[in-house]
């Protein structure tokens, strides 16, 4: 049975050039530091693969997961460009088997396709997929985003603010957690000035 968000994913992806850019999440590029001495990392929902190819370059064993056939040949073909390697794992995100403390960062950059039941199955995936010590990275929009028009979901519910994460990560020690706006470029998928909150969050041990 074909699956209709799988379809619009793919429909999005279709063409040649990269809907949300090849370069990575400038959030992500920020974190450069806390990678220093860490392995291997999950990319979530990493769709044309911008993210995983840049933690890749910083010397990490990446998997790349997505749902979208589409999104991750492209994500193969920006890889072999930029020398470095991807396992690629396409998905359905929503009965996908997360393994148990496996990576040493689980990076989540705007996953809000994702409405509140899925939401809370894919957080404690992510949870449960930190090794200890591990980092958990993600950037989402929150509700003042659907006056921006620029990116993301017309669903206010899909919509991150900080006492939803604070709550959905209780169990993570929080290392930053910031609401802001900001210009982003990334592509036309996400552009103009938006409604960010990232979270940087480590699992215990």
């Amino acid at each position: 049975m074909s699956n209709p968000g799988v379809e619009l994913w793919d429909q999005r992806y279709a063409g040649e050039t990269y809907l949300f850019g090849e370069r990575p999440n400038a959030f992500l590029s920020r974190q450069t530091q806390r990678l220093q001495g860490r392995r291997r990392a999950l990319a979530v929902a990493d769709g044309e693969g911008r993210n995983g190819v840049w933690l890749a370059e910083q010397g990490l064993e990446v998997v790349s997961l997505d749902g979208s056939g589409a999104a991750q040949r492209k994500a193969r073909r920006l890889a072999e460009q930029r020398g470095v390697e991807l396992q690629l794992e396409l998905a359905d995100l929503e009965t996908w088997s997360w393994p148990t403390e496996s990576f040493d960062v689980v990076a989540a950059i705007f996953i809000q396709f994702a409405g509140p039941d899925l939401r809370s199955r894919l957080f404690a995936g992510m949870r449960q997929a930190l090794a200890p010590g591990g980092l958990l990275l993600l950037e989402g929009y929150r509700p003042e985003q659907l006056g921006y028009r620029t990116g993301g979901p017309p669903i206010v519910e899909n919509l991150y603010t900080e006492d939803l994460l604070r709550e959905a990560f209780a169990g993570l020690q929080i290392l930053e957690l910031t609401s802001y706006d900001a210009v982003i470029e990334e592509g036309t998928g996400h552009s103009g000035m938006s409604a960010l909150i990232d979270l940087v969050a480590r699992q215990p041990g």
